[in-house]
């Protein structure tokens, strides 16, 4: 729906209801993804943020200027992609407010499917919307920014970040944000007390997970986290402040499917994504599996929480000298296996 939805976000210009901006002038992207086609006649300079790894380093190879998170302020006009997230859709309509210059144009756009309609209503009920269009099963509207940044307070407001059960920070757009997901919690409720060495949390989210294990396990002398999600990375650094000094922490952003972990583990955890969309994709968590027995020193120990129904006992047979199932509840099922 992306591709479809990156199209939708462009075709005001191309319909010619919103003017392209000229040579000169400089255009932030929100939830800039690759695959875009710029408009003939569009030259402003783009800036684009992307706090997912895999996009980030296909923008970057693409050879565009683009960011983990929105920088800069003064913009001519800013793009916002719109995509499941509400809050966060949100949060980044605020962000586009704050860092245009005043007068300056909004343009938002989304998927039919992912709430754009009424995502478009609320940001009305706050700014006055120039126009919209509907186009590529998706609906594109603009507005510019006011005088006072009133509507971007009113957004940041209904979208804070929060303190799950009093010690974690997440905020709107990362994994689970606004509770312990229930398959992370299994998973730590089946792990071993007695890690030891150099271990690591793959997909490591906002850090629930690593902190649980440091918590749990004094033998660990060093926790890795290795996530995709930018922001959910520097949650993390704030999650695993309060772990014990001895131990040493390092965190990655990472695209694990793509780019190679140079360090070898006696342990790693993880919970892996098991979908892009809304259809499960095992390739992704078998992927993972076979980055994590790469990572792992011979006789080192996974332990990773799938989904009931995911095929991956036979990828685990492939990749490690043995394997087990520790757990399992009426949705997930708790793995292991030996390198």
């Amino acid at each position: 729906m992306s591709a479809e939805a990156l199209k939708t976000l462009f075709h005001p210009f191309e319909a010619e209801a919103v003017a392209l901006p000229r040579k000169g002038e400089r255009v932030l992207f929100l939830g800039a993804e690759p695959g875009f086609r710029l408009p003939e006649g569009f030259e402003a300079a783009l800036h684009l943020m992307q706090g997912f790894r895999p996009h980030f380093r296909a923008l970057q190879a693409s050879g565009v200027i683009v960011t983990a998170q929105a920088e800069g302020d003064g913009f001519d006009m800013a793009l916002v992609l719109a995509g499941r997230h509400r809050g966060l859709n949100e949060v980044r309509i605020a962000q586009a407010l704050e860092r245009v210059a005043p007068g300056g144009l909004v343009v938002v756009a989304g998927g039919k499917d992912d709430g754009i309609a009424s995502l478009r209503k609320r940001v009305d009920e706050l700014v006055p919307l120039e126009g919209h269009l509907p186009k590529y099963h998706g609906i594109a509207f603009w507005f510019r920014r006011p005088a006072d940044l009133a509507a971007a307070e009113e957004l940041h407001a209904a979208n804070p970040a929060l303190l799950i059960e009093g010690r974690f920070h997440t905020a709107p757009g990362m994994f689970s944000f606004d509770r312990i997901d229930i398959g992370s919690r299994l998973l730590v409720d089946n792990l071993p007390n007695d890690l030891r060495g150099s271990v690591a949390d793959f997909c490591a989210g906002w850090g629930y997970v690593a902190a649980e294990m440091a918590a749990r396990s004094p033998g660990i002398l060093s926790l890795d986290l290795h996530e995709a999600d930018f922001a959910s990375l520097e949650a993390a650094k704030l999650n695993l402040a309060g772990v014990s000094q001895s131990v040493a922490r390092n965190f990655f952003w990472i695209d694990l499917l793509k780019e190679s972990v140079e360090k070898r583990y006696d342990a790693i955890a993880m919970n892996p994504p098991f979908h892009r969309s809304r259809a499960a994709e095992p390739e992704i968590g078998a992927g993972m599996i076979r980055a994590a027995a790469k990572a792992l020193k011979p006789g080192g120990r996974l332990f990773m929480v799938a989904n009931r129904q995911l095929p991956y006992e036979p990828i685990l047979s492939a990749a490690f000298s043995s394997h087990a199932e520790l757990a399992r509840d009426g949705m997930f099922k708790i793995l292991s296996a030996r390198r």
